[in-house]
């Protein structure tokens, strides 16, 4: 699974959510084969080449290309809580469009 995550600037914000999410997956069994973070501005060109973008919630309306070619996108509020990475991604379309290791 491709992953990237999104914040205003892409530096802080985007990082830490980034460590959040990337263990979360693998800990709940999920192979991430690419995380990268980056700012709001540059995600909404790349976004496309991911299948699921994590951002902060004010934010996941600026891709809705990806929803719209199949992909997840996951708003955060608290980007160090592994407790709602998982949760968002159990109620996601993720469990049933990939595969645990």
């Amino acid at each position: 699974m491709k992953i990237l995550t999104a914040c205003a600037n892409g530096s802080g914000t985007s990082l830490m959510l980034l460590r959040t999410v990337k263990k979360t997956l693998e800990k709940m069994g999920y192979q991430v084969t690419q995380a990268d973070h980056t700012s709001i501005s540059e995600a909404k060109g790349i976004a496309r080449n991911y299948d699921v973008v994590f951002t902060s919630i004010p934010f996941i309306n600026m891709f809705d290309e990806v929803k719209k070619r199949g992909g997840e996108v996951i708003g955060i509020k608290n980007v160090i809580s592994a407790k709602e990475v998982e949760d968002k991604v159990n109620a996601s379309d993720i469990p049933t469009k990939f595969k645990k290791k």
